[in-house]
């Protein structure tokens, strides 16, 4: 199965500073990129836990016994490592959004390049499609999706297209869809923009991600060692405000937390203290590091 080259490699794997003893987790395994570059640094001693909630993905396992792989979505991560008897790890890896198969798998429905059904699943057992949303969701809340998660200007203009438009028929495909909003499109070199950002909010929606990405974040900081490192890679300004923030202070909301005499409680020390990005030979070879960010903490 065709996976893409995993991003900002050397730097994820610097990021984690790796101990060959080490316990590891790689919350987002996909194509295995990362992860069978973290199990060359692992010494026989090392292990390796890598989460991944699409079935695709199970194909690229490698067979290495020092690797288990947890076919669930990563905001299970601290129940499942307490079931493997790994209640501390060494460090932690999140490579956040969609991976370049998700993208290329036209019935997956994540890309505005394919015609296809409006799915964008990535745990394709899960009930809540992207169709479902434009269908069934009340005007107000679609009008907050594409708002919050797309930051989409004329939302409101859309989603009154949106909702006229089921009334005759369901929205179904993205054919179907474009041409439904296509009145409130920007035309030309602005067009591929807007659409991705609305696709995103889409995306976001069917899968919670903002939520996912809060547990994610507050458990990693529970089964993380002293000492040991969060290595996160977002795609888009929403996930990463998320990360700076929590890496900072210890709470989405960026506030610094003061113990009980006054000083400022910080729970990780910044190892980036601004984010990482892939050099334009990366980005050349890669179109997808284009909007990478990475960051990285070790934990106080």
């Amino acid at each position: 199965m065709s996976y893409h080259q995993p991003v900002l490699l050397n730097d994820c794997l610097d990021g984690l500073n790796i101990k060959p003893h080490g316990v590891y987790v790689d919350v987002t395994f996909g194509g295995g990129g990362h992860s069978k570059a973290i199990l060359k640094k692992l010494g026989a001693g090392g292990k390796l836990f890598a989460f991944d909630q699409d079935k695709d993905a199970a194909e690229n396992v490698p067979a290495d016994e020092r690797l288990t792989f947890i076919p669930q979505n990563f905001m299970y991560m601290k129940n499942f490592l307490r079931m493997h008897e790994a209640t501390q790890v060494d460090g932690i890896l999140a490579d956040l959004g969609v991976s370049s198969h998700q993208f290329d798998e036209a019935d997956r429905g994540f890309s505005i390049r394919y015609e296809s059904k409006l799915d964008m699943r990535m745990n394709q057992s899960g009930e809540k499609t992207a169709a479902k949303i434009l269908n069934e969701y009340e005007e107000n809340k679609l009008r907050q999706v594409f708002r919050e998660y797309g930051e989409v200007d004329n939302a409101g203009r859309l989603v009154k297209l949106i909702v006229e438009a089921r009334i005759l028929a369901p929205i179904t495909d993205t054919h179907r869809f474009k041409e439904v909003i296509a009145p409130c499109t920007p035309k030309y070199n602005k067009e591929h923009q807007y659409l991705a950002k609305v696709f995103q909010a889409l995306r976001i929606e069917v899968n919670d991600e903002m939520q996912v990405l809060k547990e994610f974040l507050q458990q990693a900081l529970e089964v993380l060692k002293p000492g040991g490192r969060l290595v996160v890679m977002s795609y888009h300004s929403l996930e990463d405000r998320l990360v700076k923030n929590f890496m900072k202070s210890g709470n989405f909301e960026g506030n610094a937390e003061k113990d009980f005499y006054g000083n400022i409680s910080r729970p990780f020390r910044l190892v980036t203290k601004k984010p990482v990005v892939p050099a334009e030979e990366e980005i050349e070879k890669n179109s997808r590091a284009r909007s990478a960010k990475l960051r990285v903490a070790e934990k106080v």
